[in-house]
């Protein structure tokens, strides 16, 4: 979907697709620490959630009932 998109940019106006193409792989690695810090988060999270459920899970309880 991506190629496609740029495609037709690239025919609308090809300097700013060139641009793009250019730019694309350094706005990439200026955002993968945040990505990187969103997995960490992520995992944090989970981790509490399963602190917090394992008394539960420990007694048989699943909120399904």
């Amino acid at each position: 979907m991506k190629f496609l998109l740029w495609c037709i940019l690239l025919v609308i106006c090809w300097p700013l697709a060139l641009l793009i193409l250019v730019l694309y792989p350094i706005v990439w690695l200026v955002l993968l620490p945040f990505r990187l810090l969103g997995i960490a988060v992520d995992g944090v999270f989970s981790l509490i959630k399963a602190l917090f459920m394992l008394p539960a899970r420990i007694l048989g309880y699943s909120g399904n009932r």
